[in-house]
């Protein structure tokens, strides 16, 4: 048996599951936060039980793509108990699903979130007169506080017990009167819903966050040095006086050069996905969404994938995912074709790494590259638009201080989880490239150049010659980016310290790890939804076509920009063509249907 999470989106399932469980699911202020069944174990005063938190669904009839899975997955497990998930200040809209649900014959028990934010909206809730008049037991709970998450345990354990009550269905016209609240603009949210307030002001924090995180003596860029010294200088000079040449190779180049290379940008990684938590749990994102509709309908996109790109800013992977929040298949499509654009976490030690080569302020060089980046990323969805895209429908997440405590539970996980990936994944990288790289084939201890990697990929050095990189080991480098984008900031610090070519060959590299396919976590996540046939395709488009850009890059800046400029102008001739071409043919279609019909 399993007890099922059931509600409408952002009505704090994820957040109760974390309770209940102990988990770390992911939540947020949108549709699509969870993408699928998370399962996880539950100790009740009954003993332990499987608790599953499914995608936010508004009907048993609804036609998204999450809300199909979990109208399925309810269809699968018709038999489990069910405990129903809503807002204080949207009760009234969740009913018709409850009384759906137990029309059906299901047992349930209501569960009421945010019942401050609805009090301080002016509401009232009687939550005894309540259960009494549904006729099914409810409770008010604030996932976070562990004295309500152990009473609601002992309840539940109760109610799994306990034989299921009918439901009185005049309840369904009287709940309004237990549940009071007026809806209303406070004078804070009038001004983030104003377009020329909120776009600005979300672009003025962008740049604030970049500028606290890479601007030399900033805080991100003084404890990227202190570690970077702690690995690379300190424990790397200590294995500076051991005897022996393979061990001490091994300690220097295969361990601390490698990991502290990655690990060193600890810091401007956890302040960008603080930003981004403070984002996602304040609701500011929710009203950037409604107001950014109107420019990604125009890309053949909507307000929701504001959230899908922005998380790509944190892990492509994840940001994939989300998309099964979006209405429709195509959208979700050009959406994830456009994601690897968005510079994700893992991308930016590499572009730290090179920009650091050459410019004593990288600021400004890793913000053109995002912000390049970005501007890719709309070209693609601009090419890829089709037809006239479904209307927009979003609730406002209310705004709220975000909690510290959840905040800095949130950035520990992800901090743990870059940490666990460097110590696993890329370390294992980094000790099989130093294997390969300091033994030839008779298994003797030699220089890079001698030994089997470099026989093994000696043919690689032309595919950046035309960037000024003829070298195998950039090569190398670049593809081990398919593993992880880590791996490859981290195997240009072992093989040359610093970059070794012009700025030129370096940004246009940079600009090959911009666009270039995602690591293998994300190809899988893009094979989870659209299948490996289409993800596949994808990766090996975005390379080859990476590999081009790059080369165009170069050539610009080796003083071929005119001609750069005019094939962007016969690209941008060719977007505007193709979208005329299309809505001619619409309107011409349904001319045509129209006479068919007479």
């Amino acid at each position: 048996m399993k007890l099922l999470l059931v509600g409408n989106p952002n009505a704090g399932k994820s957040t109760l599951f974390n309770a209940l469980t102990g988990g770390h699911a992911k939540v947020g202020n949108w549709h699509g936060v969870t993408v699928g069944a998370k399962e996880g174990r539950a100790k009740l005063s009954g003993g332990a039980v499987t608790v599953c938190d499914l995608p936010g669904i508004y009907s048993l009839e609804s036609l998204s793509m999450e809300e199909k899975f979990t109208r399925d997955y309810l269809a699968a497990h018709a038999s489990d108990p069910v405990l129903f998930v809503a807002e204080c200040s949207a009760l009234e809209r969740s009913l018709p699903l409850l009384s759906a649900m137990r029309a059906e014959g299901r047992k349930l028990f209501l569960i009421l979130t945010k019942r401050k934010q609805f009090e301080r909206a002016g509401g009232a809730l009687n939550i005894d007169l309540l259960s009494e008049r549904l006729g099914v037991p409810a409770a008010v709970i604030d996932g976070r506080n562990r004295k309500q998450v152990k009473d609601l345990r002992a309840r539940i354990g109760l109610f799994l017990r306990a034989p299921a009550p009918r439901l009185r269905e005049e309840a369904l016209h009287t709940a309004g009167a237990y549940t009071q609240a007026q809806a209303k603009l406070s004078r804070l949210d009038e001004w983030l819903c104003n377009p020329f307030f909120c776009i600005p002001l979300f672009l003025g924090i962008l740049v604030g966050i970049f500028y606290f995180t890479f601007a030399p003596a900033m805080a991100g860029d003084f404890l990227k040095g202190k570690i970077e010294f702690l690995f690379c200088d300190l424990l790397a000079g200590k294995a500076e006086g051991i005897s022996s040449p393979v061990l001490r190779s091994f300690l220097q180049n295969g361990i601390l050069n490698g990991l502290g290379s990655v690990l060193c940008f600890l810091p401007q990684i956890g302040m960008l996905f603080l930003a981004l938590i403070l984002m996602e749990e304040s609701g500011f994102l929710s009203r950037l969404a409604m107001l950014t509709d109107g420019a990604f309908s125009k890309a053949g996109l909507n307000g929701r994938a504001v959230f899908s790109l922005l998380m790509g800013f944190g892990c492509t992977a994840a940001a994939i995912l989300t998309t099964r929040g979006l209405d429709d298949k195509r959208i979700q499509r050009r959406t994830i074709l456009c994601l690897p654009y968005i510079s994700c976490s893992a991308k930016l030690p590499v572009f730290l790494t090179l920009a650091a080569s050459f410019f004593a302020n990288p600021f400004a060089a890793v913000l053109l590259l995002y912000a390049l980046g970005v501007g890719i990323s709309f070209a693609v969805a601009l090419f890829l638009k089709g037809e006239e895209q479904p209307p927009f429908i979003m609730e406002l997440a209310p705004l709220q201080i975000p909690d510290p405590i959840f905040v800095l539970k949130s950035l520990c996980f992800q901090i743990k989880q870059f940490i666990i990936k460097t110590a696993t994944v890329i370390l294992a990288f980094f000790l099989l490239s130093w294997l390969l790289s300091s033994f030839d084939f008779a298994f003797r201890f030699t220089e890079v150049e001698g030994s089997m990697l470099a026989r093994l990929c000696a043919g690689l050095k032309y595919l950046f010659a035309p960037i000024g990189c003829c070298d195998w080991k950039i090569a190398y480098a670049a593809l081990s980016g398919l593993v992880a984008k880590e791996n490859i900031a981290g195997l240009l610090a072992v093989f040359y310290g610093e970059f070794p070519f012009s700025a030129a060959s370096a940004f246009a590299f940079a600009c090959f790890v911009l666009t270039c396919s995602p690591c293998v976590s994300a190809i899988a996540a893009t094979a989870r939804e659209l299948g490996w046939k289409r993800a596949l395709l994808y990766a090996a488009v975005q390379t080859g076509s990476a590999l081009l850009f790059s080369y165009l890059v170069y050539f610009a800046l080796q003083g071929g920009a005119i001609y750069l400029l005019c094939a962007v102008a016969l690209f941008a001739a060719l977007l505007l063509v193709r979208n005329h071409k299309v809505e001619k043919v619409r309107r011409t279609r349904r001319k045509f249907f129209k006479r068919f019909h007479r």
